[in-house]
């Protein structure tokens, strides 16, 4: 239990969780949607396969640059308005401005101009949205340095961000249906749009509403300038250095990648099952079943597993709550062999709520956690503050985790016999596919419990730390 009461100047303010929260919806609104909007270069746009799987990975590449060099310059800047909120706000218009752009194709083009269009407008979107999300990251670490508070932002933006996956499911049967557009190629860039307004309007109040750490108090930052270019690069790789030998952010990053990335692995799974198992491969009859399965996740997710991960965050440890939150999710992944019923298809509901304790805890408490991190590289390196870097860093992990899933969980599909092309799959293949489901996961998440089982950065200590900078920088 908790003995510590957080102090009124640690307390982050509803409307600044709120904006918060939209920075975060639109951080997952904008990669839900490249997801999906992505299936339709193959159908709407006449793709090549092997093309679309290189727009897909070669952005990914440059991605994996970007993200640090953008933390270490946003942990750097001195300006007026702060180090992160510029960024915020620019890199909010660009993104959604470059991310309608990216999908103003036609299918009538060739495919080697398509190609070369959308992978230029990738790198171009991906650049904004570098600029948005990094420093956004860092700024939620830094809105507030009491323990609980961290877990309740955290899990309070996390909730608003799960709107983004009740939404994004609902873009298939959008841009399929005739009576709406009458392509799918129209249809993606009519709602390429509205994604990309929404997520200007929603990227800025961050930048507008929320409040940075005092700048007065930051110290040793480095100057960036073309100038002392060579100089940033090698400051660069000396925080990424110092970074590496941080133990309990390691630990975080480990048990992120096995968590997010055997979920990941077989994340198209239950689409498949549902259509081939639950409705023997008849597409009309899966209907709107593995749309509603994906948006009830998210609704559990939001607004069931996020406040108890909270409450018991706050009661039992940040360490504690990921342990049980996960054992919950292993049994939840445990429960869907006896959920997908082809006897009664409501029954694949039943599992959800315990399912989504596994990726609604872990970004809830990695995200809070990696806040207490930065405090303990602060007291062992000193200033500069690296929220950036760190937050760069945990996500290009998580990136470059979720490109191996996919690459995985093809290689499974394979595997266990699966043939996209047939109309039914074998009972065989159908088991296989079931019990991959399943296992990986479950195999996955235990393995995160044991890497997590001894994290030394408790509440206790998480405190001590922040009493010790506070008396290093001379703050009352």
């Amino acid at each position: 239990m908790s003995k510590t009461q957080t102090a009124a100047r640690d307390r982050v303010p509803i409307p600044q969780k709120l904006a918060f929260g939209a920075g975060h919806l639109v951080n997952n609104l904008l990669p839900g949607s490249l997801g999906v909007f992505s299936f339709f270069l193959l159908t709407a746009f006449g793709m090549d396969p092997f093309l679309a799987g290189l727009l897909g990975g070669l952005p990914r590449f440059y991605d994996a640059i970007t993200d640090p060099i953008m933390g270490y310059v946003s942990d750097n800047t001195t300006s007026r308005w702060g180090r992160r909120k510029p960024y915020i706000f620019l890199g909010a218009i660009l993104s959604g401005l470059f991310f309608a752009l990216l999908w103003q194709m036609d299918a009538a083009n060739s495919q080697v101009y398509n190609f070369w269009y959308f992978l230029i407008f990738s790198l171009i979107f991906l650049t904004g949205n570098t600029i948005f999300s990094t420093p956004l990251i860092g700024l939620g670490y830094e809105m507030t340095f009491d323990y609980n508070e961290r877990t309740r932002l955290m899990g309070f933006s996390q909730t608003i961000s799960q709107f983004a996956w009740m939404i994004v499911p609902w873009f298939w049967v959008l841009i399929a249906n005739p009576d709406l557009f009458d392509t799918q190629a129209e249809g993606v860039r009519t709602l390429s749009i509205y994604v990309g307004v929404a997520c200007m309007l929603l990227g800025i109040l961050p930048a507008i509403l929320c409040k940075e750490i005092d700048q007065a108090n930051l110290q040793n930052r480095d100057k960036i300038s073309l100038k002392s270019l060579f100089n940033n690069l090698k400051s660069l790789f000396r925080n990424m250095k110092l970074i590496a030998n941080n133990k309990p952010f390691l630990k975080l990053c480990a048990a992120t990648f096995l968590v997010f990335n055997g979920f990941q692995m077989v994340s198209s799974f239950s689409y498949f099952i549902i259509v081939f198992y639950l409705f023997q491969g008849n597409y009309g009859d899966a209907g709107n079943w593995p749309a509603w399965f994906s948006t009830i996740t998210a609704v559990a997710t939001a607004f069931l597993v996020i406040p108890i991960i909270t409450m018991l965050a706050n009661k039992f440890g940040k360490r504690k709550a990921f342990i049980i939150s996960t054992v919950l999710s292993i049994v939840g992944y445990i429960l869907k062999w006896w959920g997908f019923n082809t006897d009664n298809p409501w029954m694949m509901f039943m599992p959800i709520p315990l399912i989504a304790f596994g990726l609604g805890g872990l970004f809830t408490l990695m995200m809070s956690m990696t806040a207490d991190v930065c405090d303990l590289d602060e007291l062992n390196n000193g200033m500069p503050r690296k929220e950036g870097t760190f937050g760069a860093i945990y996500w290009w992990m998580v990136k470059l985790g979720q490109g191996l899933a996919l690459v995985l969980g093809g290689l499974v599909l394979k595997l266990v016999g699966f043939d996209s092309a047939a109309a039914t799959q074998t009972a065989e293949t159908i088991t296989k596919l079931r019990l991959a489901d399943i296992i990986i996961p479950a195999v996955t998440a235990g393995i995160a419990i044991i890497v997590m089982w001894k994290y030394s950065l408790t509440e206790a200590r998480a405190n001590a730390i922040k009493e010790e900078l506070i008396r290093r920088r001379g703050e009352l």
